[in-house]
């Protein structure tokens, strides 16, 4: 591996780290509302919140450019208010990371809610327990395998965005470019094929990575559930 492709491999796991952490807040609070709520645009919203997984990822990086680029108004008052510039920026490939990864954690922590009996909820509520506190202690311990899944899936999706990445940010070494975009771009150079099966190779052992943890912690919060 040369200093390069580790940088790239460095890149890629800050982008996808940050696309999860951030993106898996709104996940669990859309995928509650989308299970339990009842309130009208709800359709129009789940169609929103799947919007990314029908459209091209090229057109959604180009909606992101037209939204966030330093020149828009919305862009142009993040860089004043806050000094946060994400056209062309890895910032900006963390969020188009997120919002591609999106739609797969909701789904995934949607269903987990779904499973969710409400009369055990409903029992709880009667109890006097407020809202909030059957949230917190009946069901999201009982999504939490569903959470970590929907976590494990943004992340692989995170990992291995590629087009609204690089309609958004480019493919600018050492700041946007990620896996998929460092193996574009070897596929382009003659001779670069050792570094192309490198990165796949790398690729691989990340994905598979990803899911053994993912698998450990589901096993792990069963344990836990289950009193043993």
């Amino acid at each position: 591996m040369t200093p390069l492709e580790w940088e790239v491999v460095s890149l890629s796991l800050k982008v996808s780290l940050w696309a999860t952490a951030l993106s898996l807040p709104f996940g669990i609070l859309v995928a509650l509302m989308l299970a339990r709520g009842q309130f009208p645009g709800k359709q129009l919203l789940n169609g929103i919140v799947h919007l990314p997984l029908i459209l091209p990822p090229v057109v959604t990086g180009y909606l992101l450019l037209l939204t966030f680029g330093r020149r828009t108004p919305v862009g142009a008052w993040l860089e004043e208010t806050f000094g946060l510039v994400l056209a062309f920026r890895w910032t900006g490939a963390a969020l188009a990371a997120a919002i591609m990864a999106f739609p797969l954690m909701v789904r995934a922590i949607r269903l987990a809610i779904e499973a969710v009996d409400p009369r055990i909820e409903d029992a709880a509520a009667t109890l006097g327990a407020s809202r909030l506190m059957v949230f917190a202690t009946i069901t999201l311990p009982l999504t939490l395998p569903g959470i970590i899944a929907g976590a494990i899936l943004g992340f692989a999706k995170a990992m291995g965005e590629f087009g609204a990445t690089i309609t958004f940010v480019s493919n600018i070494p050492g700041e946007t470019q990620t896996l998929p975009s460092a193996i574009y771009t070897a596929l382009q150079v003659p001779g670069g094929e050792a570094s192309v099966l490198r990165l796949v190779i790398l690729s691989i052992i990340l994905a598979m990575g990803a899911l053994l943890v993912s698998e450990w912690l589901a096993r792990r919060v069963g344990r836990r559930m289950r009193g043993s």
